[in-house]
């Protein structure tokens, strides 16, 4: 798990934003440098020409060459990850600082400096480079703290939420099961198995990863149990719209969000009501809504607070900003809206 959680130390630099991300920031030092040595001297557009031309230079190949071997660095201990890159920044600017002198030789005439003082040079920016290699893994450091963190947390919620097993249900369950015996005893076996199954699916691991089928399957099996209790006043309408066996979700998305809508939606109800069930693409996502009726005088889900936090964090862990968690309380209905991309694993 450590590893795992190190992996993401070193963004990859490869992308467009991160490109220009580094060309930003690199220019913004360029003109700090140019302005500080204006206090010594006129100030020079032609100073900050070269200034920008040699800092771009080292931060783009530097960030290249960090992109190349990212994954490796990923795999390192913090500490050796972040000295690497630092010590890649330094050789870097240090070797185009010798390359620098030399190109301004050949280029400008009567240009000569003493290799003691290319030597100089190229020893300050290698420093320069340090200091702010250094402060820039420092951040990265800090960064990944905080998510190794945030993630530590959210294993520790996603794990009591499925060890989650709702005593009333459980004795419910029970009973209802233990009446079935003599009068029905395929539909006791068939509780029996259901029962099972989400009991299993509550000490799997968490944050495994099933197709959307297994996880329909299993809220298929928590309805069953519940009607067992409730009868004819819970209904259930279902709009499945794509092939469930191509699309992947954490295990027990969806079963909390359902327990939900029965607890709070149609059990306060002396008619019940009719839980609905869609799932549809969208684009290159998916989209799943959970809608059930809503009590009057209540103002939303009191219980259900948790499960949604908890969701959304999932999801967003997974697929980033490109995975939300909608809630739509309307006067009548509680709507829950899952939206994720529309890739497998």
């Amino acid at each position: 798990m450590a590893n795992e959680q190190q992996r993401q130390f070193l963004p990859d630099l490869c992308t467009a934003q991160a490109v220009l991300v580094v060309v930003v920031v690199a220019q913004l030092l360029a003109i700090v440098t140019t302005l500080t040595a204006a206090l010594y001297s006129s100030f020079s557009f032609e100073r900050l020409a070269l200034s920008s031309l040699f800092i771009q230079w080292v931060a783009l190949t530097s960030a290249a060459l960090l992109c190349g071997v990212r994954a490796t660095i990923n795999r390192m201990p913090l500490g050796w990850a972040g000295a690497v890159v630092v010590m890649v920044v330094v050789i870097d600017a240090f070797c185009f600082s010798l390359l620098a002198g030399l190109a301004l030789e050949w280029m400008v005439d009567g240009f000569w400096l003493d290799q003691r003082v290319w030597l100089r040079e190229a020893l300050i920016s290698a420093a320069i480079a340090a200091i702010i290699g250094g402060m820039v893994m420092r951040y990265f450091y800090v960064q990944e703290q905080l998510r190794q963190k945030g993630e530590a947390e959210l294993q520790a919620r996603i794990q009591a939420l499925q060890s989650r097993i709702r005593p009333h249900f459980l004795f419910n369950s029970m009973n209802i099961i233990a009446s079935l015996i003599s009068v029905d005893p395929d539909a006791a076996e068939q509780a029996v198995e259901d029962l099972s199954r989400l009991f299993r699916a509550s000490l799997a691991e968490s944050g495994s990863l099933v197709t959307l089928e297994q996880e329909l399957s299993l809220v298929r099996r928590y309805i069953r149990i519940e009607q067992l209790r409730m009868g004819e006043r819970l209904r259930v309408e279902w709009d499945i719209q794509l092939e469930t066996e191509k699309v992947m979700i954490p295990q027990l998305t969806l079963q909390p969000l359902v327990e939900n809508a029965l607890y709070h939606g149609i059990q306060p109800l002396a008619e019940g009501g009719v839980l609905k069930i869609a799932v549809w693409p969208e684009g290159d996502r998916v989209r799943i809504l959970i809608s059930n009726p809503k009590p009057p005088g209540t103002s939303g889900h009191q219980g259900n607070r948790m499960a949604l936090e908890n969701i959304s964090l999932r999801l967003q862990a997974l697929y980033g900003a490109a995975a939300s968690v909608q809630v739509t309380p309307t006067a009548e209905r509680y709507d829950v809206l899952l939206t994720y991309p529309l890739k497998g694993e």
